[in-house]
């Protein structure tokens, strides 16, 4: 093992590798700002261009492109409230209003160090514990899955605020029902199409994000006219907030980003969870572990609510690698094309590949330190200028963020359709948003409707239609009686408040 990671380090600090990293860092960072075309499909154009590129080089660069984008998307959620990936859905709910009270270089640093540190910290444990941790992979089946996705769902009480547990129930409900819409994987039953053949492979998770969140954010500030003459000179750098954070601030992060790491890392490695669902229960989490006080924070510029899911996503980005590299399993779109793109390179990814071909396997990890320092470097220095898109009048602002959101979706399925869709959505989200819902819970409940439905059906036809796997498995138990205590504490918590009013 010693000497497979001194292969890595030699190969991964090869002056055309270092390169690799930098170009790919820089490439995912950009794509990570620009909301709708996330890393997916800038991989899958690197295919052709990386043939005849030495395998490990590809991968490297790859992987850069991914966890750059991971980093950068990030900028596009704090500055103007469209996620430039969906793993950086979550880092909207802190990072915009953050950066609508004048503290937008103090969350784009706090996102930079946040994601540095969840890389970093990450690359360690995939560094010591990648073979051992591809067993732990392996021994999850579909009843444990249905589990976490139950434990996933019910952090819905962190995005409700006092008294809109309902509210929240019902966008989860409303979430869960959009993701059945479409053809059934299993049965290739069409299901809620209405008979619109658009609507048979389902609704876009892309649509969905960018109608809730940024067309919508701009239909907001049509309605109520806000600042629809605010003039650039008008902002001040001062206004734009300090990239500097105190003492305290860092004191506050740092239990974060432990906590966080672990969690994130841990997600990732599961195939088919990925960044975006360990973003999402990174933010739960720490909402639900917080004190009365620093609960009401949550939503409306936490810091720990900008740094957990900021930490999360990158440390689960980093531990896709895991299933991707030791057992040849995608979990998630674009680990799913860098696994096509190892196959065109005759590298066949599985337990063995880290004997066989040490060089590859400890190349692409080592290069995810060199990759970290490389996006922090690059990001850091440019805060106070990215940051300056605030500064853009509104009447200018609102039809840019239209226009990527509407050019995101169309690239993706060159379908107008999905656009005329994605406007009644997004007019519908701004309805919602009026009478005080809760959008945060409607992409939890769609993120995790499909599998587990998927998850459940596969559990059940494996035990016979009995529903004796929810105990039977020692994880599935322990998952289930987690759920309970969730429950159980927020029962507990809701008399306690009432019996303190009374």
């Amino acid at each position: 093992m010693i000497e497979g990671i001194l292969t890595g380090v030699n190969t991964a600090f090869s002056g055309y590798n270092i390169i690799m990293v930098m170009l790919g860092c820089f490439a995912g960072t950009i794509i990570g700002m620009l909301p709708g075309l996330g890393p997916m499909s800038a991989i899958a154009l690197m295919i052709p261009i990386t043939y005849g590129f030495d395998p490990a080089s590809a991968m490297i660069l790859m992987a850069g492109v991914y966890y750059g984008a991971i980093f950068g998307g990030s900028t596009s959620s704090i500055l103007i409230n469209a996620p430039g990936v969906a793993g950086t859905v979550s880092s909207s709910f802190d990072g915009y209003p953050m950066a609508k009270n004048g503290q937008a270089g103090k969350a784009l640093a706090i996102a930079a160090y946040a994601s540095f540190s969840g890389g970093t910290i990450a690359a360690l444990f995939l560094l010591v514990a990648a073979p051992q941790l591809a067993k732990v992979s392996l021994s999850f089946q579909s009843a444990d899955y249905f589990a976490l996705m139950c434990v996933g769902l019910l952090s819905i009480a962190a995005f409700a605020s006092k008294g809109q547990f309902l509210k929240a129930m019902i966008m989860t409900a409303l979430g869960l029902a959009l993701a059945t819409v479409g053809q059934d994987a299993l049965s290739d039953i069409t299901r809620f199409a209405f008979g619109n053949i658009n609507l048979m492979d389902g609704i876009s998770f892309v649509l969905l994000v960018m109608a809730t969140f940024a067309m919508s954010e701009a239909f907001m500030i049509i309605f109520k006219k806000m600042d629809i003459n605010f003039k650039a000179s008008d902002v001040s750098k001062d206004k734009l907030g300090s990239i500097k954070l105190s003492k305290d601030e860092v004191k506050e992060m740092v239990p974060v980003v432990g906590r966080t790491s672990i969690l994130g890392f841990a997600v990732g490695v599961l195939p088919g969870a990925g960044a975006t669902i360990a973003s999402f229960l990174a933010w739960g989490f720490e909402r639900s572990i917080a004190s009365a006080k620093e609960k009401l924070k949550f939503g409306k510029g936490s810091i720990k609510g900008l740094t957990a899911p900021e930490t999360a996503n990158n440390a689960a980005c980093t531990g896709s690698f895991v299933p991707l590299l030791t057992l040849g399993i995608p979990g998630s779109g674009t680990t799913a094309v860098m696994l096509g793109a190892l196959l065109s390179f005759g590298v066949q990814p599985g337990p063995r590949l880290y004997i066989d071909q040490p060089e590859l396997f400890w190349a692409v990890i080592i290069s995810m330190y060199i990759g970290n320092i490389v996006l922090l470097v690059l990001n850091l220095p440019l805060i106070p200028y990215i940051a300056r898109i605030l500064a853009i009048p509104k009447n200018i602002l609102v039809p840019l963020v239209l226009f990527f959101s509407v050019t995101g979706v169309y690239l993706i399925s060159f379908n107008a359709f999905d656009i005329y869709f994605m406007a009644i959505v997004a007019l519908l989200s701004l309805v919602l948003r009026i009478l005080k819902y809760p959008m945060p819970p409607l992409i939890l409940g769609f993120i995790l409707g499909g599998m587990l439905e998927k998850n459940l059906r596969r559990a059940l036809l494996i035990n016979d239609g009995s529903f004796s796997f929810m105990w039977e498995r020692p994880i599935s138990l322990a998952l289930f009686i987690i759920m309970i205590v969730i429950v159980l504490l927020q029962i507990y918590q809701g008399s306690k408040k009432k019996a303190e009013l009374n």
